[in-house]
């Protein structure tokens, strides 16, 4: 399975186009993604046939959230189902750089049936222990992760670990790119990925996609 991250209809349309299987919206891809305008939302989903799953996160200065913040994002995924995305993209820390597991459990009362990934906030915490944690809770389908704070390759040990105790689908992304991800498909027995700036011109978060790389990716992955 091969996620790609898009920010526009002209991205979405070429994510399609070139053969992924899912779209993570997102805007302001500098700042880590946050949740795009709605109105983009309902563009993209109509503009193709394959899933799209939407960024649920209203700033960037970390990933621990106010009360405010919570019912803001609670509401946005309310919308986002209505506009008829496939799931959400979510994650939330407490002081301690463990899971938010009281805010979580809030965001996804708004869930019901759409599919949830919790993003990679979960690399700034023991990734093992945070798993175990996020088990407890069946809405969330997939986990989105590099393994940890380090380069994704020193991190092979602990994703082939988080793959085996994981319910969630484990998808690998941060730091992928075509010169290591052979390596890590094989270290990490990994079925799912994750890509953003490395299918971009020049690898820019501000570059289109570019459709060569994405083809050639694809192809590649055998998705």
């Amino acid at each position: 399975m091969l996620e790609i991250i898009g920010m526009s209809v002209e991205d979405a349309k070429a994510i399609e186009y070139c053969g992924a299987n899912r779209i993570e919206l997102v805007s302001a891809l500098t700042e880590g993604g946050l949740t795009p305008s709605f109105s983009m939302i309902e563009k993209v989903i109509n503009s193709v046939n394959i899933p799209v799953n939407v960024m649920i996160r209203n700033h960037a200065k970390s990933f621990r959230y106010s009360e405010y913040d919570l019912e803001v994002m609670q509401k946005d995924i309310e919308i986002v189902k209505s506009l008829g995305a496939n799931g959400v993209v979510l994650g939330l820390l407490d002081d301690n750089k463990k899971i938010d597991t009281d805010g979580l459990e809030k965001l996804l009362e708004a869930v019901s049936d759409i599919d949830v990934t919790f993003h990679k906030a979960i690399d700034e915490t023991n990734v093992l222990e945070s798993v175990n944690v996020l088990n407890k809770y069946d809405k969330i389908t997939n986990i989105l992760t590099a393994g940890g704070v380090k380069n994704i390759l020193e991190n092979t040990n602990d994703i082939k670990s988080m793959i085996k105790n994981s319910k969630a689908n484990i998808l690998l992304g941060g730091g992928l790119n075509f010169d290591n991800i052979e390596n890590i498909k094989k270290l990490t027995h990994a079925t799912d990925f994750h890509f953003g700036t490395a299918v971009r011109i020049n690898k820019s978060p501000f570059g289109e996609i570019d459709t060569n790389k994405l083809s050639q990716l694809v192809k590649l992955l055998e998705v």
